[in-house]
Protein backbone atom coordinates (compact mmCIF):
# COMPACT_ATOMS: atom_id res chain seq x y z
CA UNK A 1 0.00 0.00 0.00
CA UNK A 2 1.29 3.31 -0.97
CA UNK A 3 0.65 6.42 1.59
CA UNK A 4 1.29 9.94 0.36
CA UNK A 5 0.43 13.31 2.12
CA UNK A 6 -1.38 15.62 -0.23
CA UNK A 7 -1.28 19.60 0.07
CA UNK A 8 -2.35 22.27 -1.12
CA UNK A 9 -0.68 25.59 -2.83
CA UNK A 10 -1.19 28.87 -0.36
CA UNK A 11 -2.16 30.67 -3.41
CA UNK A 12 -5.00 28.54 -4.41
CA UNK A 13 -6.56 29.58 -0.69
CA UNK A 14 -8.98 32.63 -0.55
CA UNK A 15 -7.52 36.33 0.40
CA UNK A 16 -8.06 38.27 3.30
CA UNK A 17 -8.13 34.87 5.48
CA UNK A 18 -5.69 34.64 8.51
CA UNK A 19 -3.43 32.28 9.40
CA UNK A 20 -5.30 29.94 11.96
CA UNK A 21 -8.19 30.52 9.04
CA UNK A 22 -6.43 29.26 6.47
CA UNK A 23 -4.85 26.05 7.87
CA UNK A 24 -8.42 25.13 9.19
CA UNK A 25 -9.56 25.51 5.96
CA UNK A 26 -6.49 23.40 4.46
CA UNK A 27 -7.60 20.40 7.10
CA UNK A 28 -11.80 20.75 6.28
CA UNK A 29 -11.10 21.37 2.17
CA UNK A 30 -9.29 17.43 2.75
CA UNK A 31 -5.04 18.35 2.66
CA UNK A 32 -2.76 17.14 5.08
CA UNK A 33 -0.54 20.35 4.87
CA UNK A 34 0.36 24.31 3.39
CA UNK A 35 2.59 24.93 0.66
CA UNK A 36 3.88 28.28 1.80
CA UNK A 37 4.38 30.93 -0.79
CA UNK A 38 7.45 33.72 -1.28
CA UNK A 39 6.65 35.02 -5.19
CA UNK A 40 8.10 37.82 -6.41
CA UNK A 41 5.52 40.41 -5.02
CA UNK A 42 6.70 42.94 -2.59
CA UNK A 43 3.51 41.30 -0.26
CA UNK A 44 4.93 37.81 0.06
CA UNK A 45 8.57 38.87 -0.54
CA UNK A 46 8.33 41.35 2.84
CA UNK A 47 7.94 37.72 4.63
CA UNK A 48 11.33 37.24 4.26
CA UNK A 49 11.80 40.18 6.75
CA UNK A 50 9.15 38.77 9.37
CA UNK A 51 9.91 39.95 12.91
CA UNK A 52 10.17 37.86 15.64
CA UNK A 53 6.92 38.62 17.10
CA UNK A 54 5.63 37.58 13.54
CA UNK A 55 7.26 34.07 13.10
CA UNK A 56 5.86 33.41 16.70
CA UNK A 57 2.79 33.95 16.37
CA UNK A 58 2.56 32.01 12.57
CA UNK A 59 3.88 29.17 14.54
CA UNK A 60 1.36 29.37 17.13
CA UNK A 61 -1.51 29.29 14.24
CA UNK A 62 0.20 26.11 13.20
CA UNK A 63 0.47 24.99 16.29
CA UNK A 64 -3.40 25.43 17.81
CA UNK A 65 -4.36 23.98 14.23
CA UNK A 66 -2.17 21.03 14.19
CA UNK A 67 -0.73 21.99 11.21
CA UNK A 68 2.12 22.00 9.14
CA UNK A 69 3.73 22.87 5.94
CA UNK A 70 6.13 20.85 3.89
CA UNK A 71 7.15 22.91 1.20
CA UNK A 72 8.46 27.13 1.10
CA UNK A 73 7.87 27.60 -2.97
CA UNK A 74 10.48 30.45 -2.84
CA UNK A 75 9.11 31.57 -6.42
CA UNK A 76 10.75 35.52 -5.70
CA UNK A 77 14.13 34.45 -7.55
CA UNK A 78 11.93 34.68 -10.98
CA UNK A 79 11.96 38.59 -10.08
CA UNK A 80 15.86 38.59 -8.70
CA UNK A 81 17.67 35.71 -10.49
CA UNK A 82 20.73 34.42 -9.47
CA UNK A 83 21.56 34.14 -13.12
CA UNK A 84 21.22 38.01 -13.61
CA UNK A 85 23.74 40.20 -15.54
CA UNK A 86 23.57 42.52 -12.64
CA UNK A 87 25.39 42.24 -9.99
CA UNK A 88 23.00 44.16 -7.39
CA UNK A 89 19.91 41.69 -8.49
CA UNK A 90 22.39 38.45 -7.96
CA UNK A 91 23.41 40.00 -4.23
CA UNK A 92 19.57 40.47 -3.43
CA UNK A 93 18.94 36.56 -5.16
CA UNK A 94 21.53 35.86 -2.53
CA UNK A 95 20.35 37.37 0.05
CA UNK A 96 17.12 36.56 -0.34
CA UNK A 97 17.87 32.72 -0.36
CA UNK A 98 19.71 33.41 3.42
CA UNK A 99 16.61 34.61 5.00
CA UNK A 100 14.32 32.08 3.58
CA UNK A 101 16.55 29.85 5.05
CA UNK A 102 16.67 31.22 7.89
CA UNK A 103 12.70 31.92 7.79
CA UNK A 104 12.54 28.13 7.06
CA UNK A 105 14.54 26.96 10.18
CA UNK A 106 12.31 29.77 12.32
CA UNK A 107 8.81 28.12 10.95
CA UNK A 108 9.99 24.17 11.11
CA UNK A 109 9.77 24.19 6.83
CA UNK A 110 12.93 21.83 5.89
CA UNK A 111 12.46 21.85 1.92
CA UNK A 112 12.80 25.28 -0.27
CA UNK A 113 11.54 24.70 -3.55
CA UNK A 114 13.57 26.60 -6.01
CA UNK A 115 12.49 28.00 -9.10
CA UNK A 116 14.70 26.66 -11.87
CA UNK A 117 15.33 30.17 -14.06
CA UNK A 118 18.90 31.01 -14.65
CA UNK A 119 17.01 34.21 -15.75
CA UNK A 120 13.38 34.86 -16.67
CA UNK A 121 13.46 38.63 -17.76
CA UNK A 122 16.63 39.21 -18.64
CA UNK A 123 18.50 37.28 -22.19
CA UNK A 124 19.53 33.96 -21.47
CA UNK A 125 23.64 33.85 -21.98
CA UNK A 126 26.54 31.18 -21.42
CA UNK A 127 27.52 33.89 -18.89
CA UNK A 128 23.59 33.76 -16.80
CA UNK A 129 24.01 29.65 -17.25
CA UNK A 130 27.26 30.41 -14.93
CA UNK A 131 26.19 33.12 -12.67
CA UNK A 132 23.01 30.70 -11.66
CA UNK A 133 25.75 27.80 -11.11
CA UNK A 134 27.91 29.92 -9.28
CA UNK A 135 25.18 31.07 -6.89
CA UNK A 136 23.01 28.12 -6.75
CA UNK A 137 26.11 26.78 -5.02
CA UNK A 138 26.20 29.59 -2.63
CA UNK A 139 22.52 28.75 -2.10
CA UNK A 140 23.45 24.89 -1.39
CA UNK A 141 26.40 25.99 1.64
CA UNK A 142 24.01 28.00 3.29
CA UNK A 143 21.58 25.44 3.16
CA UNK A 144 23.68 22.70 4.55
CA UNK A 145 24.81 24.71 7.19
CA UNK A 146 21.12 24.44 8.50
CA UNK A 147 20.17 21.24 7.36
CA UNK A 148 17.11 22.74 5.10
CA UNK A 149 16.72 20.96 1.45
CA UNK A 150 17.01 22.94 -1.60
CA UNK A 151 14.99 21.18 -4.00
CA UNK A 152 14.43 22.34 -7.76
CA UNK A 153 11.09 22.49 -9.36
CA UNK A 154 11.00 21.57 -13.42
CA UNK A 155 10.30 24.60 -14.98
CA UNK A 156 7.89 26.05 -17.65
CA UNK A 157 10.88 27.64 -19.33
CA UNK A 158 13.67 25.15 -20.73
CA UNK A 159 16.55 26.06 -18.72
CA UNK A 160 15.46 23.23 -16.25
CA UNK A 161 12.35 21.74 -17.58
CA UNK A 162 13.52 18.08 -16.59
CA UNK A 163 15.02 16.05 -14.06
CA UNK A 164 17.16 14.89 -16.18
CA UNK A 165 18.79 18.46 -16.88
CA UNK A 166 18.69 19.17 -13.07
CA UNK A 167 20.42 15.83 -12.23
CA UNK A 168 23.01 17.58 -14.29
CA UNK A 169 23.31 20.57 -12.16
CA UNK A 170 23.34 18.21 -9.34
CA UNK A 171 26.76 16.68 -10.48
CA UNK A 172 27.98 20.56 -10.93
CA UNK A 173 26.84 21.30 -6.91
CA UNK A 174 27.15 17.52 -5.51
CA UNK A 175 25.31 18.27 -2.87
CA UNK A 176 22.71 16.00 -0.47
CA UNK A 177 20.73 19.06 0.29
CA UNK A 178 20.25 20.12 -3.31
CA UNK A 179 17.74 18.08 -4.95
CA UNK A 180 14.39 17.66 -7.39
CA UNK A 181 10.99 18.76 -7.56
CA UNK A 182 9.16 17.44 -10.42
CA UNK A 183 5.99 19.25 -11.36
CA UNK A 184 4.08 17.01 -13.46
CA UNK A 185 2.65 19.18 -15.58
CA UNK A 186 5.72 20.78 -16.52
CA UNK A 187 7.82 17.89 -17.50
CA UNK A 188 4.70 17.06 -19.71
CA UNK A 189 4.63 20.08 -21.62
CA UNK A 190 7.75 19.96 -23.58
CA UNK A 191 7.85 17.66 -26.25
CA UNK A 192 11.65 16.70 -25.68
CA UNK A 193 10.39 15.31 -22.33
CA UNK A 194 9.66 11.55 -22.17
CA UNK A 195 7.88 12.10 -18.28
CA UNK A 196 8.13 8.68 -17.22
CA UNK A 197 11.95 7.84 -18.41
CA UNK A 198 12.37 11.52 -16.79
CA UNK A 199 11.21 10.18 -13.21
CA UNK A 200 12.20 6.20 -13.58
CA UNK A 201 16.01 7.83 -14.48
CA UNK A 202 16.18 10.46 -11.53
CA UNK A 203 13.72 8.98 -8.67
CA UNK A 204 16.74 9.43 -5.96
CA UNK A 205 16.65 13.06 -6.22
CA UNK A 206 12.47 13.41 -5.90
CA UNK A 207 11.88 15.27 -2.85
CA UNK A 208 8.12 16.70 -3.56
CA UNK A 209 5.82 16.46 -6.60
CA UNK A 210 3.63 19.25 -7.77
CA UNK A 211 0.25 18.55 -9.32
CA UNK A 212 -0.66 20.79 -12.31
CA UNK A 213 -2.38 20.63 -15.61
CA UNK A 214 -0.35 22.31 -18.48
CA UNK A 215 -1.12 21.88 -22.13
CA UNK A 216 2.27 20.64 -24.58
CA UNK A 217 4.63 23.49 -26.16
CA UNK A 218 3.65 22.96 -30.29
CA UNK A 219 5.69 24.21 -32.92
CA UNK A 220 2.47 26.78 -33.00
CA UNK A 221 1.70 26.86 -29.23
CA UNK A 222 3.81 28.16 -26.58
CA UNK A 223 1.87 26.33 -24.43
CA UNK A 224 -0.06 26.94 -21.63
CA UNK A 225 1.71 26.08 -17.94
CA UNK A 226 -1.05 27.69 -15.60
CA UNK A 227 -4.96 28.01 -14.82
CA UNK A 228 -5.39 24.81 -16.86
CA UNK A 229 -8.12 23.17 -15.06
CA UNK A 230 -7.39 19.83 -14.32
CA UNK A 231 -8.51 16.85 -16.82
CA UNK A 232 -8.81 19.63 -19.55
CA UNK A 233 -4.85 19.58 -20.14
CA UNK A 234 -2.29 17.31 -21.73
CA UNK A 235 -1.14 16.09 -18.72
CA UNK A 236 -1.41 12.04 -18.00
CA UNK A 237 -2.06 12.12 -14.36
CA UNK A 238 -3.51 8.83 -14.35
CA UNK A 239 -0.18 7.42 -15.83
CA UNK A 240 2.28 9.23 -14.05
CA UNK A 241 1.03 8.48 -10.53
CA UNK A 242 0.64 4.90 -11.34
CA UNK A 243 4.39 5.21 -12.13
CA UNK A 244 5.19 6.99 -9.33
CA UNK A 245 3.60 4.52 -7.29
CA UNK A 246 5.56 1.35 -8.45
CA UNK A 247 8.66 3.59 -7.92
CA UNK A 248 7.54 3.13 -4.57
CA UNK A 249 7.30 7.52 -4.14
CA UNK A 250 6.37 7.77 -0.33
CA UNK A 251 6.86 11.74 -0.40
CA UNK A 252 4.08 14.52 -0.41
CA UNK A 253 1.89 15.47 -3.40
CA UNK A 254 1.02 19.40 -3.98
CA UNK A 255 -1.82 20.62 -5.42
CA UNK A 256 -0.66 23.67 -7.36
CA UNK A 257 -3.50 26.44 -8.19
CA UNK A 258 -3.75 30.23 -8.13
CA UNK A 259 -7.80 30.59 -7.07
CA UNK A 260 -6.79 32.89 -4.54
CA UNK A 261 -8.76 36.05 -6.19
CA UNK A 262 -11.42 33.15 -8.39
CA UNK A 263 -14.88 34.09 -7.81
CA UNK A 264 -15.17 30.49 -5.65
CA UNK A 265 -11.74 29.47 -4.96
CA UNK A 266 -13.14 26.69 -1.89
CA UNK A 267 -15.72 25.35 -4.94
CA UNK A 268 -12.96 25.19 -7.45
CA UNK A 269 -10.62 23.57 -4.80
CA UNK A 270 -13.32 21.17 -3.84
CA UNK A 271 -13.53 19.67 -7.78
CA UNK A 272 -9.53 19.47 -7.67
CA UNK A 273 -9.79 17.34 -4.72
CA UNK A 274 -12.42 15.26 -6.12
CA UNK A 275 -10.26 14.94 -9.14
CA UNK A 276 -7.30 13.03 -7.18
CA UNK A 277 -9.41 11.51 -4.86
CA UNK A 278 -10.74 9.57 -8.24
CA UNK A 279 -7.23 8.50 -9.14
CA UNK A 280 -6.06 8.20 -5.60
CA UNK A 281 -8.83 5.55 -5.62
CA UNK A 282 -8.21 3.65 -8.98
CA UNK A 283 -4.69 3.30 -8.49
CA UNK A 284 -4.51 2.50 -4.88
CA UNK A 285 -3.01 5.40 -3.32
CA UNK A 286 -4.04 6.01 -0.11
CA UNK A 287 -4.06 9.99 1.15
CA UNK A 288 -1.87 9.97 4.86
CA UNK A 289 -4.87 10.24 7.70
CA UNK A 290 -6.19 13.88 9.00
CA UNK A 291 -6.19 13.71 12.62
CA UNK A 292 -9.64 15.74 13.13
CA UNK A 293 -9.82 14.93 16.73
CA UNK A 294 -6.09 16.07 17.23
CA UNK A 295 -7.08 18.99 15.15
CA UNK A 296 -10.07 19.79 16.99
CA UNK A 297 -8.11 19.12 20.65
CA UNK A 298 -5.42 22.00 19.86
CA UNK A 299 -8.41 24.42 18.80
Amino acid sequence: MTTNALGIYEKALPQNLSWEEKFNLVHQLGFNFLEFSIDESDERLSRLDWSRQQRQQFRQAMWRTNSRINTMMLSGHRRFPLGSADPAVREKSLSMMSKAIDLAVDLGIRNIQMAGYDVYYEQKTVQSREWFIEDLTKCVEMAAKKLVMLSIETMDDPFLNSLSKIAHIKKEIPSPWLQGYPDLGNISAWPENNVAEDLENNMDDVVAVHLKDTKRVTPTFKGQFKNVPFGEGDVDFEGCLKTLKRLNYSGSYTVEMWTETAENPIAEIKKAKAFFDNLFTKLNIHQEVIDIKKTEEAN
